[in-house]
């Protein structure tokens, strides 16, 4: 288990003092493939820094595996580290060693046998599916490669713990989703509990069971994937969901007032809501937007409405009347 009590980071800079992370406190279960997700500046990296001391907090506690790793000696984070490994975004190998030396390195490091460190590399190189790469190097390699090299690396201690940060944000979308499987396949085979850094949704949606939001160095929402990209609360978490604006060509907001319905399981989805408010009602609804998504095998759907001004209250009436439909009266499309 990852624990994390009300962490802060401060920095101080030519412009003055920068707070990157403000008052974080997040519980990561054992197992969990869990994202931390928010936009350029929000604080994702420098808070999986602090996951494992790379960065020393200002403030607050980073608990893990029942360690408060600030409250150890430089010798015991060196050891705790073992079980936190992390591949990141341009995969760090070293480029004069081969694919099998670079596997065998932090084994190295541990002091553990040659023979034995080849053996464990070469079966993690059958892990990640390139048996055939232990001779080759570094620059020989296509990026989604060098990222399978660089996840077989940080198997190569057994660690309780994988850090992802960004580590598909380099590749095209194809090897995206071959990475994005193989770090899921990892979490199930050997039940280690990686935390996702990202700016991207649907690498969140693609394999996390449940994810943070971060805005600005603080966490504005989390829970299960699910729960939060079904009916986002935070503005920040909308702004990731339902991302872009309304084209006012579209809808007229002197002469209409926005509703967001989130459909909350498959079966709101088939309901024909705009045809029944035309039909039993004679409401002209004005369909902004649309969307459905897949999140934990459940079927979501989004929709943005302009409703005549003044029909608005009779429509939101019969809307609120379906439990699996969530609704509300939206300014903007944020």
């Amino acid at each position: 288990m990852i624990e994390l009590k009300n962490l802060c980071k401060s920095f101080e800079t030519a412009g003055g003092r920068v707070d990157a992370l403000k008052d974080v406190t997040l519980t990561i279960e054992d197992g969990n493939i869990y994202g931390i997700i928010g936009m350029s500046g929000a604080g994702k990296s420098t808070l999986v820094r602090c996951i494992n001391m790379l960065e020393r907090p200002t403030s607050g506690e980073v608990i893990v595996n029942r360690q408060n790793l600030g409250q150890l000696t430089p010798a015991q984070l060196r050891a705790a580290r073992r079980d936190i490994t992390m591949i990141f975004q341009k995969f760090n190998l070293l480029m004069q060693r081969n694919c099998l030396q670079n596997i065998c390195f932090p084994m190295e490091l541990s002091g553990v046998k040659k023979s034995d460190a080849e053996k464990r590399a070469r079966e993690l190189l059958e892990l990640v599916g390139l048996p055939d790469k232990a001779k080759a190097y570094p620059a020989q390699l296509s990026g989604g490669q060098q990222q399978r090299i660089a996840i077989a690396r940080a198997l190569a201690t057994d660690p309780k713990v994988l850090l992802c940060d960004e580590a598909t944000s380099a590749l095209d979308p194809n090897t995206t989703q071959s990475i994005l499987g193989l770090i899921r396949d990892i979490n199930r085979k050997l039940g280690i509990t990686v935390v996702v850094i990202t700016h991207q949704m649907s690498v969140v949606k693609e394999i996390c069971t449940h994810v943070a939001i971060l805005d600005d160095g603080e966490v504005v929402e989390n829970g299960l994937v699910s729960t939060v990209f079904a009916a986002p609360k935070s503005a920040a978490a909308r702004r990731l969901v339902f991302p872009g604006a309304v084209d006012t060509k579209v809808s007229d907001p002197a002469q209409e007032r926005r509703a967001r319905l989130v459909f909350l399981d498959a079966k709101a989805t088939g309901i024909p809501l705009v045809a029944r408010l035309a039909v039993e009602y004679g409401i002209m609804a004005n369909v902004i937007s649309a969307t459905t998504q897949a999140l934990s095998e459940e079927v979501y759907g989004g929709m943005l409405l302009g409703i005549p001004a003044g029909q608005f209250d009779r429509a939101a009436e019969f809307l609120r009347t379906f439990p699996n439909i969530q609704f509300e009266e939206v300014s903007e499309h944020v």
